[in-house]
């Protein structure tokens, strides 16, 4: 299993709404809003890297008021 922790930018006062949207989509474990340079983090679960990449393209950056995306990888703790 592959973890992945997505760092976001979103529209200037859409980041509850945008989080609302995220956390809907199945992998995406947990999400919290920050404040600096980023507005959210979410951990999201993929079988693979190749999964994750899916879920980051056609599903995260998707979302309306998603304007950018950073991507940290992990593996699951042993």
């Amino acid at each position: 299993m592959v973890i992945g922790f997505i760092l976001i930018s979103t529209s200037p006062s859409r980041e509850q709404e945008v989080l609302q949207a995220l956390t809907r989509i199945p992998q995406v474990k947990e999400g919290d809003l920050l404040f600096g340079e980023y507005d959210m983090i979410l951990r999201v679960e993929a079988g693979s890297m190749d999964e994750l990449a899916v879920i980051v393209l056609k599903k995260i950056r998707k979302v309306p008021g998603v304007l950018d995306t950073e991507t940290l990888s992990g593996m699951e703790t042993l």
